[in-house]
């Protein structure tokens, strides 16, 4: 028993203060290490709850990082320029998605959020361009952005969205025509130095709201990362509306 005492006072001394290892010898050192060695070996449990101890307190940094995210850049996030606007445009609540055309749980998404927008008329989505797969991801995005210039980016965005299999420049440019875009005007607006400055935009939002991956969504005060059936969407949409509207948003 008092060795067991004894190797956790040092666990913590050691862990709370390695300056103080400084002030032993070599001799001192490896017997410390060694015991400590032997007390974690008899009791693992003690790094699970190191590590869950540590996993909490990176959830609530982030947590505390998202909330001022939102807070600071709520305008960018919910009414940027440039952002395509589906659903409601005057709804009561604002649900913002983070998505790439080459992202499978994207495509798995997408008939879950047409059916929230069929079912709730009240609903206000944001698009956010969040090209995360490479090359033909940005081609996509940009294009899906230069689209808006001949009103065709819901049709266009829909059919990219639904194409199985990954969505390669020759996708793009087929289902563009497809939807009933010029092609070659299409290519032309994709070189606006603003296309690629809304992208960038969206991408400094996401590392801001620690989002990595995609889909991504935000609903109002709340960063909603994966997948979410239709049934997982509305209950946040209505939670909002439950504690009195947007607070943010």
């Amino acid at each position: 028993m008092l060795k067991t005492l004894q190797a956790a006072t040092l666990v913590l001394a050691v862990a709370t203060a390695p300056a103080l290892a400084g002030g032993f010898d070599d001799a001192q050192r490896k017997e410390i290490g060694d015991i400590v060695r032997d007390y974690l070996l008899e009791h693992p449990e003690i790094l699970l709850e190191v590590s869950k101890k540590l996993e909490e307190k990176q959830q609530a940094e982030e947590t505390s990082k998202r909330e001022d995210a939102l807070k600071a850049l709520a305008g960018d996030i919910f009414r940027m320029k440039g952002d395509h606007v589906a659903g409601n445009p005057e709804g009561d609540v604002t649900m913002v998605e983070f998505f790439d055309y080459n992202c499978g749980w994207c495509k798995k998404g997408m008939p879950e959020v047409l059916a929230i927008l069929e079912e709730d008329k009240n609903l206000r989505l944001v698009l956010k361009e969040f090209p995360i797969f490479g090359g033909d991801s940005d081609y996509a995005a940009k294009a899906a952005l230069a689209s808006q210039k001949q009103g065709k980016y819901w049709e266009f965005h829909v059919a990219m969205l639904g194409h199985e299999g990954k969505v390669t420049r020759e996708t793009v440019d087929k289902i563009a025509a497809e939807v009933g875009l010029d092609v070659a005007r299409l290519k032309t607006d994709m070189e606006n130095p603003e296309v690629a400055e809304i992208i960038r935009k969206n991408q400094e939002l996401a590392t801001a709201l620690a989002i990595g991956g995609t889909p991504a969504f935000v609903i109002d005060n709340q960063v909603v990362p994966g997948y979410l059936p239709k049934d997982g969407l509305m209950a946040s949409v209505n939670k909002v509306r439950e504690q009195g509207g947007c607070k943010v948003c």
